[in-house]
C-alpha cells in the first residue's frame, strides 16, 4: 500500500451517521392496522365482524338518507310519491320552528344576535390568545342576552311561552353550564372545609340532589318552586327550570372537582403553606388550577350530560326540540313521520356535544406538562 493510499484510508467516521429508516412494517398504515385492528386473533375477528356490520348497514342508510330522499314537498303523501327515502322536506318546512319555537318571525334577529355574541363572550374564557379586555363583555353578556331574547329597554317584550326548539335548549343548557361550574367549585371546597356547619350543609345538598332524578326536580320547578318566593311573585317557568338544572349539575360538578382536589399530592398543600399563602391565595394560585386541570374530562362530561338532559323539559310542557316533534306530527300533512325528526334533533345534539368534547381534548393537550 502506498503512502498516499494509507493517508486516504480512515478508520473513524468524520461525521454523524444518519439513522436508518425503520422497517416498513413499523410505520405508516400497515403499522397502524397491526397495532389497532389486527393486534391479535380476537381483535382481528372483532375487526372483521365490525367491517361486515358496516358493509351491511351503511349503504341502506345512505340510500335512505341521501339517494332516495325527498327535500321539497308539502306533505308526507307528496314525499312518498317522489321517493321512498327520508322525507327531509318536513325539516325544511319547519326549520324555523325547530330553531326558534313560536318566537315572532320579525324578531328572529334578536336570538341570532344573542347567539353570535355568545361566542364573543366565550372567546376570552376559552382561549388565552384572546385579549383579556373582552372579559368585561363576558360578564355583561347574560344581561345583554336576556334583553335581546325577552325584550326590554326599547325592545318589544316576548313571552317565555313562545320560546322553544333549539333556542330553548341552548338557553337552559348554556345557563346551566355557566352557572354550575362556579357553584360546583364552591360546593367542593365547602365539602372539604374544616368548618362542620359548612361541610354538613354542602354534603347534605350534594347527596340529596344526586339522589333525586332530574325529572323530579323539573316537576318541583313546575309546581312547587314558586311557593318559595314572596307571595304575589310570578317567577318565569324557564327561570325556575334553569335554577333546578343548575342545582342538579352543580352537585355532580362538585363531586368531579372534589375528585380533582383529592388527586393532588399533599405536598402541594404543604408547599402553599410553606410559602405563607392564606387559604384564598393557596386555592386560587396553586390548588384549584391543578385540580381543575385534572378534572377537565369529568367537567366536560358533566357539561355534555347536562346539555343532553335539557330534552327532559318536555315532561313539564316546554316545547324543546323533542316537544316540537309531537306538535308537528299533530299536523295531518306530516302525520306518520318519525325517523327524520329524531335524526335531525340527534344530529344537532351530536354537533354540540362533539364540539365540547373536542375542546376538552384541545385544552388537555394545551395544559399537558409531562411532555410524553
Amino acid at each position: 500500500m502506498s503512502d498516499t493510499d494509507a493517508r486516504d484510508l480512515a478508520y473513524v467516521a468524520s461525521g454523524t451517521i444518519p439513522p436508518s429508516p425503520p422497517p416498513s412494517s413499523e410505520v405508516g398504515v400497515v403499522h397502524w392496522l397491526r397495532e389497532n385492528l389486527f393486534s391479535g386473533w380476537f381483535n382481528s375477528l372483532l375487526t372483521l365482524a365490525a367491517i361486515a356490520i358496516v358493509v351491511m348497514m351503511v349503504p341502506p342508510i345512505i340510500e335512505w338518507a341521501l339517494i332516495d330522499s325527498v327535500w321539497t314537498a308539502s306533505s308526507l303523501a307528496e314525499c312518498r310519491e317522489k321517493g321512498s327515502g327520508a322525507c327531509w322536506a318536513v325539516i325544511i318546512e319547519r326549520f324555523n320552528q325547530f330553531m326558534f319555537g313560536f318566537y315572532p318571525p320579525e324578531f328572529y334577529w334578536r336570538p341570532i344576535l344573542a347567539f353570535l355574541l355568545m361566542f364573543v363572550a366565550l372567546a376570552p374564557v376559552l382561549f388565552a390568545s384572546v385579549p383579556r379586555q373582552l372579559l368585561w363583555f363576558s360578564l355583561a353578556y347574560p344581561v345583554v342576552a336576556y334583553f335581546l331574547i325577552w325584550g326590554g329597554i326599547g325592545l318589544e317584550p316576548v313571552e317565555s311561552r313562545k320560546l322553544g326548539g333549539f333556542l330553548l335548549a341552548l338557553i337552559i343548557g348554556v345557563a346551566g353550564i355557566v352557572l354550575s361550574l362556579p357553584i360546583g367549585i364552591l360546593l367542593a371546597l365547602g365539602r372539604k372545609s374544616h368548618l362542620i356547619f359548612i361541610k354538613t350543609l354542602c354534603v347534605v345538598f350534594i347527596e340529596f340532589i344526586r339522589g333525586v332524578p332530574l325529572i323530579t326536580l323539573l316537576f318541583v320547578a313546575n309546581n312547587v318552586l314558586n311557593y318559595f318566593f314572596p307571595p304575589g311573585s310570578n317567577i318565569d317557568l324557564i327561570l325556575r327550570v334553569v335554577i333546578m338544572v343548575t342545582l342538579f349539575a352543580s352537585a355532580y360538578m362538585a363531586e368531579v372537582i372534589r375528585g380533582g382536589l383529592a388527586a393532588l399530592p399533599q405536598g402541594q398543600y404543604e408547599a402553599a403553606d410553606a410559602l405563607g399563602l392564606n387559604y384564598s391565595k393557596s386555592m386560587r394560585l396553586i390548588v384549584l388550577p391543578q385540580a381543575l386541570k385534572i378534572s377537565i374530562p369529568g367537567i366536560v362530561n358533566t357539561f355534555i350530560g347536562l346539555f343532553k338532559d335539557t330534552t327532559l323539559v318536555v315532561v313539564i310542557g316546554l316545547l324543546d326540540p323533542i316537544g316540537l316533534i309531537n306538535n308537528i306530527r299533530a299536523d295531518s300533512a306530516w302525520n306518520g313521520i318519525i325517523w327524520e325528526f329524531y335524526a335531525f334533533v340527534g344530529f344537532f345534539f351530536f354537533i354540540a356535544c362533539f364540539s365540547m368534547s373536542r375542546y376538552s381534548m384541545y385544552l388537555e393537550n394545551k395544559l399537558k406538562t409531562d411532555h410524553r
